[in-house]
């Protein structure tokens, strides 16, 4: 009969089953990884462009100029010599032009103010260049499934680093007080939230380098011990990181300029001459330079011990990713004790910050690899 099929009609050449279709699990859920991680990658080389100029407008003591917090109308500079002369005039009022810049004309005061302008219209610009892009991915659906809540964080964290801004420089704009910097406690948040900021920001670049059923595939691979170790590695450099911008806050670098010694003997002089005790670990430039060193000595010696250990990795990328932690590490000591003898100057200290942005993102990456380690055939190895 024409109706009835042959039991072996599933094999025959007129019907062809449909070919199977690799990487269901990134359907629907794959959204514009692409795309997503380029627009971080813009983020990320904007941040790290905001601690430079940040770092540049510390070091030329610009940062106190802009007396106000206008997140909105301080975008438009002065336009005409009679704003100026207003803008220099509540500069005039603060404790740091009567104690120490009395001797400057309004030109002077205009180089100043352009550091610390062009550190706040950065800071703006980063802020669009995230809401542009986190909104225009939102409303095409373009988000991975997942990321919503991760892509919006770097947008709080920016908010808040504002704030935080602010909050560093009010320490500084007083009358009466004495004060001709900004509290160094509070640009050490300032550019910890920095950090924190471009730490995320460079994971989450990581993970959209790679499709979701790869990462699946690779935690399952984790090198957890590794992986702790080099959790521990980060966290060490991020107190490292507070401690320096401590030191950059009251000028500490430019306190003691011998090496291995720090005025001549083992310990700082007069390292705890200030009342009451605790300030002098904020405040006492022998100090904090003191503790900064023997921060970089021990992170030195766990940095060893954990390349040791991410040398027996079985992943070469994983090996190759915690050499070149370790290369960073030796360079930015050396680096360090340079700048130290060197007296700080503006030139090699913004290399030395420049550099623990590097050692940052290179631990970073050395991390996400034990987490999600890049798996290697035997012929490629």
């Amino acid at each position: 009969m024409s109706g009835k099929r042959s039991i072996f009609e599933e094999v025959s050449d007129d019907q062809k089953q449909s070919a199977a279709q690799p990487g269901l699990i990134d359907r629907g859920r794959g959204g514009a990884r692409r795309g997503i991680r380029i627009w971080l990658m813009l983020l990320f080389a904007m941040v790290v462009a905001m601690i430079v100029v940040g770092g540049l407008t510390r070091l030329t003591d610009s940062g106190l100029s802009i007396t106000e917090w206008r997140p909105i109308t301080g975008a438009v500079p002065p336009m005409n010599e009679a704003e100026w002369q207003a803008e220099f005039d509540k500069y005039k009022q603060i404790d740091q032009w009567r104690i120490q810049n009395q001797w400057m004309e309004l030109d002077d005061f205009k180089e100043i103010y352009w550091w610390e302008w062009g550190h706040r219209q950065l800071g703006r610009v980063i802020g669009l260049v995230w809401a542009i892009g986190f909104v225009g991915f939102l409303v095409a659906r373009r988000i991975p499934a997942g990321w919503t809540g991760r892509l919006l964080l770097p947008g709080v964290l920016g908010g808040v680093q504002g704030a935080v801004g602010w909050w560093m420089v009010a320490s500084g704009v007083t009358q009466g007080e004495g004060m001709t910097s900004v509290a160094s406690y509070r640009l050490a948040v300032h550019l910890g939230l920095a950090f924190v900021i471009l730490g995320f920001l460079a994971w989450y670049i990581y993970m959209l380098g790679r499709d979701e059923r790869d990462l699946m595939q690779a935690r399952r691979a984790k090198e957890a011990r590794l992986f702790s170790l080099s959790t521990g590695l980060m966290h060490f450099a991020f107190l490292q990181i507070l401690i320096g911008a401590m030191v950059a806050g009251i000028d500490a670098g430019r306190s003691y300029t011998d090496w291995p010694l720090i005025g001549g003997q083992l310990l700082p002089p007069d390292a705890t001459v200030l009342e009451p005790m605790w300030r002098n670990f904020f405040e006492s430039p022998g100090l904090v330079q003191f503790i900064h060193r023997c921060a970089g000595y021990l992170l030195l010696i766990f940095g060893v011990v954990v390349w040791l250990r991410g040398r027996n990795s079985a992943h070469p990328q994983t090996r190759f990713a915690f050499n070149a932690v370790f290369a960073a590490l030796l360079l930015q000591v050396v680096l360090g004790i340079v700048t130290v003898v060197y007296g700080a100057p503006w030139q090699i200290a913004i290399l030395h910050q420049l550099l623990a942005i590097v050692l940052w993102t290179l631990i970073l990456r050395a991390r996400f690899l034990t987490a999600y380690p890049i798996a290697t055939s035997l012929r490629g190895a």
